[in-house]
């Protein structure tokens, strides 16, 4: 047998085998990290997945909470796992973000982690506590002059949305505020529903029914059009600082080297859930929906972090 003939046989070879591993996939239970606390949109939003996936796989899909360094440590987690598909990530922003902000990572962000789905992209709200006293974004922005960086800010940690959100706020406007980072959105939205904190550019899962509620003030919406459930609550940039944008993104990746029939497969699989209701309810609680492609989500990865790269320069965000 010629050498290129062995080395074709092999290579059907692993091919049949990685097809054959797919089609019998999965056989056990799937464990989802979240690498925050339980209680934040991330966490939600995959308790929505899994449910809906494990019923559709016909095994269990675990949601297991990883909270620490600003989602590092589940993110590592899944980075160091064995890349069978039976550890994935319900991963966000943080994922992109982290690589600037930290001078040493425990992994490379888009070389450890192979993207299987964006599942929704998601709106921040900015949230102030009523004991703030101010209705508007104008009176947020003078207030924060008169007081340069006496104002606090929560955020799920370093680099969070709701950091970045307040970052960019911060550049447009010409304002100084103190940031407090947690360990997690739900952490942080208590302490600002405390008073400990003075406002938050909340994501909007968790923000809005805090809003409805009269328990916080809303400002503002990030994105470039209005809340479906807040139609009278303007966006940030029609509120008088004009080309402000910032949100945030949920998707689904899995370990770098998981087996391409593996990925279509999960792929494919969070695909079929998306169904009108399933994409009603991500509305319901403020989220644009997506289902994009492994191909599309990697390339959406790619310009996520160099966007990540120019606010942390521009912002001259030191460095963990």
């Amino acid at each position: 047998m010629t050498l290129l003939k062995h080395l074709r046989n092999v290579l059907l070879g692993m091919a049949f085998t990685a097809s054959a591993f797919a089609q019998g996939y999965p056989a056990k239970p799937i464990r989802l990290v979240v690498p925050f606390p339980a209680g934040g949109s991330v966490d939600m939003v995959a308790r929505m997945v899994g449910k809906r996936l494990g019923e559709n796989l016909g095994q269990p899909v675990i949601v297991d909470n990883r909270a620490g360094a600003s989602g590092n440590i589940g993110m590592d987690t899944v980075a160091k796992s064995p890349p069978d598909g039976y550890t994935l990530l319900m991963a966000s922003a943080a994922l992109t973000a982290n690589a600037h902000l930290y001078a040493k990572m425990p992994f490379d962000p888009l070389k450890d982690l192979q993207p299987v789905i964006r599942v929704a992209d998601q709106p921040n709200v900015l949230v102030v506590n009523r004991s703030l006293g101010v209705k508007s974004v104008q009176e947020l922005i003078a207030l924060a002059k008169s007081r340069p960086g006496k104002l606090t800010f929560g955020s799920a940690g370093l680099g969070a949305a709701q950091q970045i959100a307040a970052e960019i706020f911060m550049m447009k406007t010409g304002t100084k505020m103190m940031h407090i980072p947690y360990k997690g959105g739900a952490p942080a939205l208590q302490d600002l529903l405390g008073g400990q904190i003075d406002l938050m550019f909340e994501t909007s899962p968790t923000a809005v029914p805090f809003v409805q509620a009269d328990k916080l003030v809303p400002l503002a919406v990030t994105t470039s059009r209005r809340l479906s459930t807040l139609p009278n609550l303007p966006t940030v940039a029609e509120a008088g600082v004009p080309g402000y944008e910032a949100y945030t993104w949920l998707g689904v990746v899995a370990p770098a080297g998981t087996p391409r029939e593996i990925v279509a497969k999960l792929n494919a699989e969070v695909k079929k859930i998306m169904t009108p209701e399933f994409r009603q309810e991500l509305t319901q609680i403020n989220l644009i929906p997506v289902g994009d492609s492994p191909e599309e989500f990697a390339a959406f990865l790619r310009r996520d972090s160099d966007m990540y790269a120019r606010i942390v320069k521009e912002a001259r965000i030191e460095q963990q």
